[in-house]
């Protein structure tokens, strides 16, 4: 089975989650590389806005859906269908989160949280592979650090993202069985700075706040662009890789520093602004959209030099290479 991805400037791409965040640092930046792009997310007064302000014109379409329900996300795909003749890339990036300890937190919440991040990407997933069969294209998944790595208070949110990855890993691999020329695609962000702790619901006594290192979301959005055009089976952000690695490897070891590091290190002391998030549908708009980036205290790193090294792996050899030689020239010298 050979795989072949268009370039993105012939790409038609689905992203799913756009009103903020990694979604939409992913739109932003799909626009400006020259494809075409569908905007999706609840907040249609938020969508309309970002897809006036991307001013790509017909380029870009907007279509206000709930990714938990499946007749809505068909509705996506059926309009973009319509609008552009098909999709090439489907991303299924919308989540939502719940924070609270696991017997603090509500069977609704914990429920909501799932239809949200699991269902939704089981649906889009879906909904794209049955497009996607026959003529070929990229699926790509959000997964998360907590694929692997679950933090305290974020029970439901880390069991969506464990059941993501094994959702995607076994449709690849059934995928490549039948020889179906799609890429899939688990892309695993660390924390990052986006809005989503405004948007998470909060059972905690203070604002919830991501350990360091923190991300922008362009490091992630520009990743996924990546997986995009070049097939690539798992993507971490930063130190995504070392967490998990050390959750598979060293389990009583992750145990003893998320009890006694990051359970604390996670409850800011801050009052939260928006302790009711956007978890359901009716708090819609309740929380300022159409912004990429949170407002995260503390340094927010633009590079992932892990992450580029992993997607540019020849690029990489060569500057290392070449950076060895301008070393071993300069110690040269100075011998001399």
């Amino acid at each position: 089975m050979r795989i072949s991805l268009k370039p993105l400037n012939e790409q038609v791409i689905v992203i799913t989650g756009t009103s903020s965040g990694i979604g939409l640092a992913t739109a932003r930046l799909a626009v400006e590389r020259g494809a075409r792009v569908v905007l999706v997310a609840r907040n249609e007064v938020a969508l309309a806005d970002i897809e006036r302000d991307l001013n790509a014109g017909d380029r870009v379409l907007h279509v206000m859906a709930d990714v938990g329900q499946r007749e809505q996300l068909e509705r996506v795909a059926n309009e973009t269908i319509a609008h552009f003749g098909g999709f090439d890339t489907w991303i299924n990036n919308a989540g939502s989160s719940v924070w609270g300890r696991f017997d603090e937190v509500s069977d609704e919440d914990h429920y909501q949280v799932m239809q949200t991040n699991f269902w939704g990407t089981h649906y889009g997933s879906s909904i794209a592979v049955k497009h996607l069969r026959h003529k070929g294209g990229a699926l790509i998944n959000i997964g998360s650090v907590e694929s692997a790595n679950a933090l305290p208070f974020h029970a439901s949110y880390a069991a969506s993202k464990h059941a993501v990855k094994a959702m995607t890993d076994v449709l690849r691999v059934e995928l490549q069985k039948s020889g179906t020329p799609i890429s899939v695609t688990l892309v695993r962000p660390s924390s990052t700075d986006t809005q989503f702790m405004d948007h998470s619901k909060n059972c905690l006594p203070s604002a919830p706040v991501f350990p360091p290192p923190v991300y922008a979301p362009e490091v992630v959005a520009r990743a996924i662009l990546h997986a995009a055009e070049h097939p690539q089976r798992d993507v971490y952000i930063g130190n995504a890789k070392l967490l998990s690695r050390l959750a598979q490897n060293a389990p009583r070891l992750a145990d003893w520093i998320n009890r006694t590091l990051v359970y604390d290190a996670l409850q800011s002391g801050r009052p939260d602004r928006h302790p009711r998030g956007t978890l359901y549908a009716s708090d819609v708009g309740s929380v300022d959209e159409g912004k990429a980036s949170g407002d995260y205290p503390g340094r927010v790193l633009t590079r992932s030099l892990y992450t580029r090294a992993t997607q540019h792996p020849i690029a990489t050899t060569a500057a290392v290479a070449v950076g060895a030689a301008a070393l071993v020239a300069l110690l040269g010298r100075r011998g001399r």
